[in-house]
């Protein structure tokens, strides 16, 4: 009796008990319930064959490891040639285009932080973001319009002042951003708020000052930006081939069709394609120049004498790596003397 009396006095209780449990089941607002429900309403993905059909229709009666090979083989041999066709168009053309992918990149990583944000109804997030955005950009490049165009710059009035206040207009503009955010918090989310205020900085830090450096490696020589660049290619590039041809050993479980082959061979031959890249852009005066501007023409010129850095240069070895070397020849000569 005691039992079943103890057993009715919980039973009211335990729809209070459920509401606690469903509550703290709410995650950024949505119930399990809506969370399954919009699980389960989701399409399943399914993968598309992206490869254009006249390459299908011409590849058809191949294996799909040799088609695979022969695709990624003419779409990389189109993307080098829409490399080669940027590169003659000039460094102004370059560093526009890493302006574009700036701002694609800085697009991706914010709208990440969008979806988040935007569940709890919060102000002025992707308005405050891409205004960040606008003022690291004034501040980066107009401090390098400044070092690299001074003539332009004091030529011209507006310029001029832009040039003389460009930080005090950098850090009042930052000021304006701060106190949009202060006015944009929010009771009971401001430590989301933070953290997205945080997000922000940080996605500033790695992509706006990662191609502020690019550019300025493009103002001092082209050769500073299609060296790494190429390398990168190169290394993509052979990894795969001695992978394909000779990868036997497993690389990494994250990636099951790396190979140590692969990795090992990719590393060799972008070294070597390396040295070999630098050596013939040396010789050429509209790859080491850096890009000035020319008062006489007003336009940018590209065209210096090449400083000692990119001309060849003996070197003498040090005498304790002369007598190291001359110890291990003579031993190698002594073991391969009979008697």
């Amino acid at each position: 009796m005691t039992e079943l009396r103890q057993r009715a006095v919980r039973e009211p209780d335990a729809p209070s008990e459920d509401k606690e449990l469903e509550s703290e089941a709410k995650v950024d607002g949505e119930t399990a319930s809506d969370s399954e429900s919009r699980a389960e309403a989701a399409p399943l993905s399914t993968s598309a064959d992206d490869t254009p059909e006249v390459l299908n229709r011409a590849l058809s009666n191949l294996s799909s490891r040799w088609k695979n090979w022969w695709v990624r083989g003419i779409l990389t041999l189109a993307m080098i040639a829409f490399f080669f066709i940027i590169i003659y168009l000039g460094p102004m053309v370059l560093m526009i285009i890493v302006m574009c992918v700036q701002i694609k990149c800085f697009h991706e990583i914010i709208t990440i932080g969008y979806n988040v944000y935007h569940s709890y109804d919060l102000p002025w997030f992707r308005t405050l973001s891409w205004y960040f955005l606008l003022c690291v950009n004034y501040f980066f490049y107009g401090e390098t319009v400044t070092d690299y165009f001074f003539t332009l710059v004091q030529r011209e009035e507006p310029l001029r002042i832009l040039s003389k206040y460009h930080r005090f207009i950098s850090f009042t503009l930052y000021l304006i951003g701060f106190c949009m955010f202060v006015l944009s918090l929010v009771k009971k989310h401001y430590r989301l708020q933070f953290y997205m205020f945080g997000w922000t900085h940080v996605t500033l830090l790695i992509v706006v000052t990662q191609s502020h450096l690019v550019i300025h490696n493009l103002f001092e020589g082209m050769i500073w930006f299609i060296v790494p660049i190429s390398c990168v290619i190169c290394n993509d590039i052979m990894a795969y081939m001695f992978g394909f041809f000779f990868g036997r050993t497993p690389l990494i479980k994250l990636s099951p069709k790396k190979t140590w082959e692969g990795f090992i061979g990719g590393f060799f031959a972008t070294v070597v394609f390396g040295l070999l890249l630098s050596y013939v852009m040396s010789g050429y005066r509209c790859f080491v120049c850096p890009v000035e501007y020319n008062n006489d023409t007003n336009s940018f010129t590209v065209d210096c004498e090449p400083s000692d850095l990119f001309r060849l240069q003996e070197y003498n070895i040090p005498e304790v790596i002369q007598s190291v070397i001359g110890l291990v020849c003579a031993a190698h000569v002594g073991q391969a003397t009979p008697g």
